[in-house]
């Protein structure tokens, strides 16, 4: 019998997704962002964070390095925050 509610087991699963991701680099990014935040998540948020570890590496790595800018179609509040909180500050 597993004594966790639904919402504990999507956070277990999301921070296992966001520091496992397969490259390194994301992995310390991203597992990072969400290893410090998860327990203030909210549902809805963590609904966002579940899209955002569909996306493939190679596209995180160059938003969240800033390599190159996120597209309008990706640029979320919670994909500007795991950037900003890399340090990379805002977009031009």
């Amino acid at each position: 019998m597993q004594d966790t509610t639904p919402l504990e087991g999507r956070r277990r699963r999301l921070l296992f997704r966001a520091s496992h991701r397969g490259t390194r680099e994301n992995d310390i990014l991203i597992g990072n962002f969400v290893a410090t935040r998860l327990a203030a998540f909210s549902a809805d948020e963590i609904g966002v964070l579940e899209v955002i570890m569909e996306l493939p590496d190679t596209w995180l790595a160059d938003w969240l390095t800033g390599r190159t800018p996120i597209p309008p179609e990706h640029d979320t509040p919670m994909l500007r925050a795991m950037r900003e909180a890399r340090g990379q500050g805002p977009q031009a």
